[in-house]
């Protein structure tokens, strides 16, 4: 078996990885690592938890061992498609780096542009970024690109999802042509087949796993539900999930439910609160700092269920995850994979569970093309037990028999106050139906007055009173000039 003192890297860098605590590489570390340290093109494809990351880093640090970077001028350049994963990959170098004199700046959103400038104007060896705050920091003339030596983009198929790839394009092109480039990825694209073929020189292709498969240690299941009304579908898939946690007993350590929008990410960790789970929202809307605060206590088991979009499913290195529930069956059949793979790391096992409407049964066959094999459905627990019926309750379909009662009582109430209060207004009121007959006599007496007079005016004749020249629609009061001019054409 390959160990790490079998590959050549640095004895500083051998030192680290020993008191990390590992010996033996993954297949992808085994692959990558020494077509890197040649100074080599590399093209790795492999699953998510198969440990990409030293992959590239540990090669990365045994070659800037040697030099000393410039002010503006970072050496080399880590691009990530999230601030998670960015994060993750300097976590990573801080741990194998502790031996050696090497700097790094992160540069990342929800972060002050004036502290990272500071560590920019003071050189570094390594410069891990996303893409969009990358070319802030290049706009603003605070940032030069033409010292990179090395250049990684973890994640790829993730920058193609998130829209980043003619921001890659563009930093690929301020960098220089002599660059080394290393370029990683679960899954290969069209699009991401064809930017390899432009930037990476005769690249080393190291595939560990067929394209976008799931780990053997992951039991997966799904469970094909109905609502019994649509607009109570949100508040008993709720409640599946939670009967769902109860059926897995003590297997259950912690999760991650993975929810398709932001906003069902918000209401499904506020209502798993409201029922004593302990659990937090981490999404692509919550400030930088509260979200690495939840991170931080996920991973310090002070947090059991962290219920999160997908911005979480890459980059999250936190190898004892017991569980993944997909709240909904994402949109891109990847995604199911990424999700699921932030369980049964290391060589753990795992558990992904998979809640399906009818909706999402066409995303879900896409899913199981993809991985090549049909995901095992699951008992519904709730099958024999009927919803409760409430009304207006915060969390619809989910409270207790004796809140809805209590709820519905208070309404009935209500209504009846509402009743009353609407009769003794009424009484105050003329009856409508009196007033409206008034009326219609009232009309009825004009308009026989009105014929009646016209009927005379008709029978006067030339000059009777209202029979002037029988001229329509004069009436009584035709001035005299304008019959006078009548009279004469008639006798003319």
């Amino acid at each position: 078996m390959t160990k790490f003192t079998d590959l050549k890297l640095s004895p500083k860098v051998l030192k680290a990885i020993a008191e990390a605590g590992y010996e033996s590489p993954t297949p992808i570390q085994a692959g990558a690592i020494p077509p890197a340290l040649e100074g080599r093109d590399v093209l790795g494809i492999a699953q998510t938890g198969t440990g990409k990351t030293a992959s590239f880093t540990l090669p990365m640090i045994s070659m800037l061992a040697r030099g000393r970077a410039r002010a503006r001028m970072p050496r080399s350049l880590v691009l990530c498609p999230t601030r998670e994963l960015a994060a993750q990959v300097a976590e990573n170098f801080d741990t194998y780096t502790k031996h050696l004199k090497l700097t790094k700046a992160l540069l990342i959103g929800g972060v002050s542009f004036k502290e990272q400038e500071a560590l920019i104007d003071r050189g570094v060896d390594v410069l891990i970024a996303t893409p969009g705050r990358l070319l802030d920091h290049f706009e603003r003339g605070k940032l030069l690109l033409t010292g990179v030596q090395i250049m990684v983009v973890d994640e790829a198929d993730r920058m193609l999802d998130m829209g980043f790839i003619p921001d890659i394009e563009r930093i690929f092109s301020l960098t220089p042509f002599t660059r080394q480039t290393l370029f990683f990825s679960a899954t290969m694209a069209p699009e991401i087949e064809r930017i390899t073929n432009t930037f990476l020189s005769a690249p080393e292709r190291i595939e560990i796993a067929r394209q976008a498969t799931t780990s053997e240690t992951i039991t997966q299941g799904v469970v094909m539900y109905k609502a019994s009304r649509k607009d109570r579908e949100g508040s008993e898939k709720r409640r599946l999930l939670r009967a769902l946690i109860d059926g897995e007993g003590e297997k259950l350590t912690n999760a991650i439910i993975f929810c398709n929008r932001k906003t069902d990410v918000d209401i499904t960790a506020k209502s798993m609160r409201k029922y004593g789970y302990d659990a937090a929202a981490i999404h692509g809307d919550l400030d930088q700092s509260q979200r690495m605060k939840t991170l931080d206590a996920y991973r310090a088991g002070e947090l059991k269920f962290l219920v999160a979009s997908d911005v979480a499913a890459r980059g999250l290195d936190i190898p004892s995850v017991s569980h993944v529930f997909n709240f909904d069956v994402p949109g891109h059949a990847e995604d199911y994979v990424h999700r699921i793979g932030r369980t049964g790391r290391a060589g753990r096992e795992g558990t992904a569970i998979t809640l399906c409407v009818p909706r999402d049964e066409k995303n879900l066959g896409d899913v199981e093309a993809l991985v090549k094999q049909e995901i095992p459905r699951l008992e519904n627990p709730l099958k024999d037990v009927k919803p409760t019926r409430r009304r207006k309750a915060k969390d619809e379909g989910d409270a207790p028999k004796d809140v809805a009662q209590d709820v519905a009582k208070s309404e009935d109430t209500a209504a009846e106050a509402k009743t009353d209060k609407r009769a003794e207004k009424s009484a105050d009121k003329p009856k409508r139906g009196r007033r409206d007959d008034n009326r219609r006599d009232d009309n009825r007496g004009d308009r026989n007055e009105r014929n009646d007079r016209n009927e005379r005016g008709n029978r006067g004749g030339k000059h009777g009173k209202g029979g002037r020249n029988n001229v329509v629609g004069m009436g009584d009061h035709l001035p005299s000039f304008i019959a006078l001019s009548f009279d004469e054409r008639r006798a003319g």
